[in-house]
């Protein structure tokens, strides 16, 4: 009869030490998935914009490449490693016409993506609207040593990192090298893959020797150089040319201080060369597309280029849609003989959902495809900003290495300032004055000062980063 207890009792405890055991196994599962006590991962969920940058994962001959290749494979091979939380991502490609539209329907919506893969000259005034959130705790050393200081200096606002670079789309000068030799003017040409830097008094006498010496049997009706101001479009390389003269542009607080001495030589300079015949006629009524069109049709020996363009031209060429002909690279030249660089700056940006945990991930997914080293190879599909890739792709496009050391003479074009978007709705009109002589160069660039201060002064009244 005692062994039958015994028995018994030794049943029951072992009966309680199992139901004991799976409790306990119960609760460490659930410490192991962010404090989910069914077992399961916390599901967070990303929608990720992007608009048309490169087709493929690496490369556009990839066997089904298409725009959205990439960023569906970084989220794949994030979410594999990523143990926080279970992450889904959904991709989707904007078209850039569309982007601003379909942004602040969201935006009024509550419902704005989670991360924006763009150029931050187009994104930089949602960072003013407080739509953004900043992404400084997530670069590291290694990034900064990597990344030239002129790339953070064009993604930072305020104090502030908001958008991780990835790649670029610097502006340049395009030459017809071509021309250049019938015009006598060989020794001012550069290597195929250099990006040739002129002194002013240089450029002046290529002008004059264009305009002078090219031979009119085989270049009729050619200009040296192009000059334009329609539209909006006419802001960028006008800027590089307000700058010749060692104008700042934009004074620390983010003011335009256009109006002094250099700013009125460098208005004054640009009348000059389009008086004396060294551009295109009419610059006021042409824009940027037709000077394009003109420097293919080897109508103008000089002209402005980036990356896109100049592989564009190239590819015209070698198809056969297009005449062939040389053409190289060279910088906006300056009085004082450093040349002038500017580049829009592309990578992700992160949007405030006002979801902790969706800005955590999102944030940790923006540093992981743009850090990882596999990864950040993909930005070969336009200008690398990180030296490392640079240096290991240059031999398949000597240019990357070109562009690398250009990188020491960027200047950042729009300022970071609130308002760019409107401020180059109030440029051309003053250039188009200029052109056709109804405002002399003083009152151009003075008037421009005046009315762009306004627009950046009302823009500062909302912008959460003069706010602070």
């Amino acid at each position: 009869m005692k062994r039958k207890r015994f028995l018994t009792t030794i049943i029951a405890l072992i009966m309680l030490t199992t139901m004991l055991a799976g409790c306990s196994g119960n609760n460490n599962s659930g410490t192991n998935t962010g404090g989910d006590t069914s077992g399961k991962k916390e599901k967070v969920e990303l929608k990720v914009w992007l608009t048309p940058q490169w087709k493929g994962v690496l490369d556009a001959s990839e066997s089904g490449a298409d725009y959205d290749s990439f960023m569906k494979y970084a989220a794949e091979k994030f979410t594999k490693q990523y143990d926080k939380y279970d992450v889904k991502v959904n991709v989707e490609v904007i078209a850039g016409d569309q982007r601003d539209q379909l942004l602040n329907v969201n935006l009024s919506s509550s419902t704005p993506p989670d991360v924006f893969f763009e150029s931050v000259f187009a994104m930089g005034d949602y960072v003013h609207r407080g739509a953004m959130v900043p992404l400084t705790d997530i670069v590291d050393e290694a990034a900064k040593s990597d990344i030239a200081q002129s790339y953070w200096d064009a993604v930072t606002f305020g104090d502030d990192v908001y958008f991780y670079p990835f790649q670029h789309n610097p502006g340049t000068l395009v030459y017809n090298a071509d021309m250049l030799k019938a015009a006598g003017l060989e020794k001012y040409i550069g290597g195929e893959n250099d990006i040739q830097t002129w002194t002013l008094a240089e450029y002046e006498e290529i002008l004059e020797g264009l305009k002078n010496n090219l031979p009119k049997d085989k270049y009729s009706n050619a200009y040296p150089m192009a000059l334009y101001a329609m539209n909006t479009q006419g802001d960028t390389w006008n800027l590089a040319y307000m700058r010749m003269f060692g104008n700042t542009f934009f004074d620390e607080e983010g003011n335009v201080v256009l109006d002094d001495a250099n700013g009125v030589k460098a208005a004054s300079w640009l009348k000059k060369i389009k008086d004396a015949g060294y551009t295109n006629p009419g610059p006021e009524s042409v824009s940027s597309n037709d000077v394009n069109g003109m420097f293919q049709n080897q109508q103008l020996a000089i002209s402005f280029t980036n990356p896109v363009l100049f592989n564009n031209i190239k590819a015209d060429m070698a198809s056969g849609k297009t005449n062939k002909f040389d053409i190289r690279l060279a910088n906006v030249p300056s009085e004082s003989g450093d040349p002038l660089s500017f580049t829009y700056v592309v990578g992700a940006s992160v949007f405030q959902s006002n979801d902790e945990k969706r800005v955590e991930v999102a944030k940790e997914f923006v540093k992981f495809f743009s850090s990882d080293p596999e990864l950040v190879k993909s930005s070969k599909n336009s200008i690398p900003v990180r030296s490392s890739v640079v240096e290991e792709f240059k031999n398949d496009n000597p240019l990357f290495a070109a562009y690398d050391a250009n990188s020491q003479y960027l200047f950042n074009f729009t300022g970071n300032v609130p308002g760019y978007s409107q401020l180059r709705e109030v440029l051309y009109p003053e250039l188009q004055a200029l052109y056709i002589g109804s405002k002399t160069a003083e009152q151009a660039v003075k008037d421009y000062q005046e009315k762009g201060n306004n627009v950046i002064q009302s823009n500062k009244a909302s912008s959460i980063i003069y706010q602070k």
